[in-house]
């Protein structure tokens, strides 16, 4: 109790707090795409609640990994080489992710625009259910993935338990205040899908190069989110407008 009346009590554990909070959403804007985009592909009434589970998962696993933290350092630590570049375990974890990641959205990219003939099927429920589990089962793997990156960023910039553990908790709580409206902007306006999954092609390949030790500053990688993202509001303004004139025009 007296450890925490001393963090309470000091000002650089606010400041850090402060700033590992920013982080930590920052990091979480990722996995909240992916969450939007995956569970955008569910029938309606289970939308919600797999983004429920999935942002809920996510806070699972960043406490659990909060609990493992001599664990979770030592997965910087190499544990083989090749041609001269040693690879830890979350070099290796951020490779995988990547891949997937990339793979993911790529395949959402050709599936969009790919026309789909409905199959006829005698248990829309059995479909429907394994449809829910394999978005269940995508959501989780990135999680993981995500909740390491987030943990060692958090490990890095404090040595305080409380205070890693309140910046998720208050991050994954954001996440899930902005889960719906990302959702439904992202559903309301198509073209804003292929922007997102573009978003997911980008952080795979940048999870991927940190993988093989190329850091990329995430500052520059938010910077063309935060671009493009411009780019597109101003287009779905311009189509907004344009709608509305031409439905004037027609009365």
């Amino acid at each position: 109790m007296e450890y925490l009346l001393q963090l309470a009590a000091s000002p650089a554990a606010w400041v850090a707090l402060a700033t590992l909070i920013v982080m930590e959403i920052v990091l979480g804007i990722d996995n909240l795409i992916f969450i939007s985009i995956l569970t955008n592909k569910l029938p309606e009434q289970y939308r919600t609640k797999a983004r429920r589970i999935g942002i809920g998962m996510a806070l699972i696993l960043r406490l659990g990994l909060l609990g493992t933290i001599a664990y979770i350092v030592q997965l910087t630590t190499p544990v083989f080489e090749v041609l001269g570049k040693a690879f830890s375990w979350k070099d290796m974890i951020l490779i995988a992710g990547g891949l997937f990641l990339v793979w993911k959205a790529t395949s959402e990219i050709h599936h969009s625009m790919t026309p789909q003939v409905e199959e006829k099927t005698d248990s829309v429920t059995s479909k429907v259910t394994l449809g829910f589990a394999a978005a269940i089962g995508q959501i989780l793997m990135l999680d993981l993935v995500f909740s390491i990156d987030s943990i060692i960023t958090a490990v890095g910039m404090t040595e305080h338990l409380p205070i890693m553990v309140i910046a998720v908790v208050v991050a994954v709580m954001v996440m899930l205040l902005a889960s719906e409206p990302l959702a439904k902007f992202i559903n309301d306006n198509p073209t804003v899908v292929m922007l997102a999954l573009a978003f997911l092609i980008m952080i795979g390949m940048t999870l991927i190069a940190e993988g093989f030790g190329a850091h990329v500053p995430k500052g520059y990688v938010y910077a063309a989110m935060a671009f493009s993202a411009t780019v597109e509001t101003l287009n779905i303004v311009a189509r907004q407008i344009r709608e509305k004139r031409q439905a004037a025009l027609v009365k």
